[in-house]
């Protein structure tokens, strides 16, 4: 009974990490996907076209490939600012905990652009961001909405990856198997449980 609840509380405690870690700008909310710019929210999701299929993300893009970005506003306060997209290559391994003040800090953000849109009002509340990406890896989007009257920004800083990020959940699904199988060999030494018996019983018989 203990091994089970010890499998059951790290099962919990990575897939938690993995929640928080996916967290930044960008995350879910009542299993929809959420963007936080400042305090306001506007639903977001990433379209791919992959062999004849349509492919809807929240943050990581499955392929490296033409990528469509929306952003639907939550808050019609929005619609009366003006809105730009930005995307990063991270090449200075910024990560999922990548935020404002390190953008601001970074000395070759222009260089590290790929793809800008710049600032524009959309009175229909949706914004729309199409970008063909060239090579897979670690990417951070920035969105920036100014309000053109009372002085004020707001702003989400997320990261995300293109291409290959299946192989992350198969690191995860192997280290979870190697964990259940060094508590299962741990705890069936130590009580005494059927394999670990059976173990033992060959053994003696070798000798």
């Amino acid at each position: 009974m203990k091994i089970i609840k010890l499998i059951s509380f790290f099962l919990c405690l990575i897939c938690w990490q993995q929640q928080v870690a996916a967290h930044g700008g960008v995350g879910m909310e009542n299993d929809q996907c959420v963007i936080k710019i400042g305090f306001l929210k506007a639903h977001f999701f990433g379209y791919q076209r992959v062999s004849d299929d349509t492919q809807e993300f929240c943050e990581d893009a499955p392929a490296v490939t033409e990528s469509i970005f929306v952003i639907e506003y939550l808050h019609d306060y929005l619609k009366e600012m003006r809105v730009d997209f930005r995307i990063i290559s991270d090449v200075n391994g910024l990560g999922r905990y990548a935020n404002w003040q390190d953008i601001v800090a970074l000395k070759t953000l222009e260089q590290d652009t790929v793809y800008f849109l710049p600032p524009a009002v959309y009175p229909d509340g949706a914004l729309r961001a199409d970008y063909l990406f060239k090579e897979a890896g670690d990417y951070i989007g920035i969105v920036t909405a100014v309000h053109p009257e009372k002085q004020k920004t707001y702003r989400a800083v997320f990261y995300f990856q293109v291409g290959g990020y299946r192989y992350q959940y198969i690191a995860l699904l192997v280290a979870i198997l190697l964990l259940v199988q060094f508590l299962y060999w741990y705890f069936g030494s130590k009580h005494g449980l059927p394999n670990s018996r059976l173990l033992k019983t060959s053994s003696a018989e070798r000798r």
